[in-house]
């Protein structure tokens, strides 16, 4: 885990999601692990603008070389946004998965969950092996 990056400023899920908050709405993505994880992205299954989200259940799919993997919600919402760049280049969530790598924004109709952690949260978490 030393050689993957783990901004300050952003909120953790367990299930590997990073999240931006700005205001009622938050950018999400996978995180610098995730991704080394997972390998080669090959394809985004991006959720459509309007997508209800239930917190704590899968919004998206990323494929790669080596598996797929689902993208869970980090509150209640709907998505406004989502990543078309992504489309063409699914190798940006690996290449820069904090920039343009971004996968979907939800504008949240209650609170984020409260189990996401803080970057230093999260590298404890991810070094415990869990």
């Amino acid at each position: 885990m030393s050689d993957s990056k783990v901004p300050d400023g952003l909120r953790y899920a367990k299930t590997h999601e990073w999240v931006k908050v700005d205001g009622e709405t938050v950018t999400v993505g996978i995180t610098d692990h995730a991704q080394a994880e997972l390998t080669d992205i090959v394809f985004a299954d991006l959720p459509a603008v309007g997508k209800a989200a239930q917190s704590g259940t899968p919004v998206m799919v990323l494929e790669s070389v080596k598996t797929v993997a689902d993208i869970y919600a980090p509150g209640t919402g709907s998505v406004v946004d989502s990543n078309a760049e992504l489309r063409a280049h699914p190798e940006f969530v690996n290449q820069d998965p904090y920039g343009k790598g971004w996968l979907f924004r939800l504008r949240l109709s209650g609170p984020l969950d409260p189990a996401l952690m803080d970057a230093a949260g999260y590298l404890a978490f991810v070094a415990s092996g869990a």
